[in-house]
């Protein structure tokens, strides 16, 4: 698991902070139409199958209205749910359930939305030895939240940012002065610790970044007999990962290419959300 995921708990206390505070405001106005002292229980239902994710930014909504509160799970994130089946049980504090009801949807059917997409796309390249890869297309603020959903969907996370790895892309090959150039400096300037990928767009500079000392190379849009040209030129020198373009159609043929790993910013990007709901089953003075 990446280190980023180490401190998960404060990130999901950090995001579920700010989604409330986003909605709630100053306060829920029609929560007070609800007895301060009810209880209630409500069951979370999927109309959908997929993978769900987020369990924990669901849970930890809940508790931040109402300590008491308590949450019966049926599934764990990465579990496979089918349409029509109940996830969990939420018992507590009516008011608190009603307030937070949206924001921890909002959260875990993002997040299961995309743990459910990154399977898709890790099953269709099985048996090759190509990894589906996300990228930094994320949510503004939900990063870590994402790349955690492409890590439960069976997914690779690329960096998490720009601190901890080097990608040298097309602009920054113009501002250095060539590929040789731009990955040269890359390599002086990394750490052991720091990995340097460069992007390509013709086995010309393909060759160039190989000549170079690159040992992680990303193809951005070549087509196919290109990436197969690319993988035959790479032999065991370097790593090479596909990107741009890439579809649950196309999948397949480019990871038969060869190619070591296969980006996708769609997991990220481009996010059809599970459809999930929630429903109070009774509640209680």
């Amino acid at each position: 698991m990446p280190d980023a995921f180490h401190l998960l708990e404060e990130t999901v206390t950090r995001d579920v902070t700010r989604a409330l505070a986003e909605d709630v405001g100053t306060g829920d106005l029609t929560a007070r139409l609800v007895s301060p002292t009810a209880g209630a229980r409500a069951r979370l239902l999927t109309r959908q199958s997929g993978v769900l994710c987020g369990v924990e930014w669901f849970r930890r909504t809940f508790e931040e209205l109402d300590t008491d509160v308590e949450i019966f799970w049926h599934h764990k994130d990465g579990d496979n749910i089918v349409a029509g089946s109940s996830l969990c049980e939420v018992e507590g504090h009516a008011r608190a359930m009603l307030t937070a009801e949206r924001t921890a949807l909002n959260f875990v059917q993002l997040l299961s939305g995309v743990a459910t997409r990154t399977r898709q796309f890790v099953r269709a390249v099985e048996g090759t030895r190509a990894k589906i890869l996300d990228t930094r297309k994320t949510l503004p603020g939900l990063r870590i939240a994402q790349k955690y959903a492409v890590h439960t969907g069976g997914g690779t996370n690329h960096r998490i940012g720009l601190y901890d790895g080097i990608l040298v892309k097309e602009n920054h090959v113009i501002a250095a002065g060539g590929v040789r150039r731009a990955v040269e400096m890359a390599i002086h300037e990394g750490s052991s610790d720091v990995t340097v990928q460069v992007e390509v767009e013709s086995l010309e500079q393909l060759r160039e970044a190989l000549d170079a000392g690159a040992t992680l190379i990303l193809l951005d849009n070549l087509d196919l007999p290109a990436m197969r040209e690319a993988v035959k030129i790479a032999g065991e020198r370097a790593q090479l990962e596909a990107s741009g373009g890439i579809t649950l159609g196309n999948v397949r043929a480019v990871a038969e290419t060869g190619v070591h790993r296969i980006s996708v910013g769609s997991l990220t990007k481009n996010v059809e959300a599970l459809d999930l709901s929630m429903r109070v089953l009774h509640s209680h003075p």
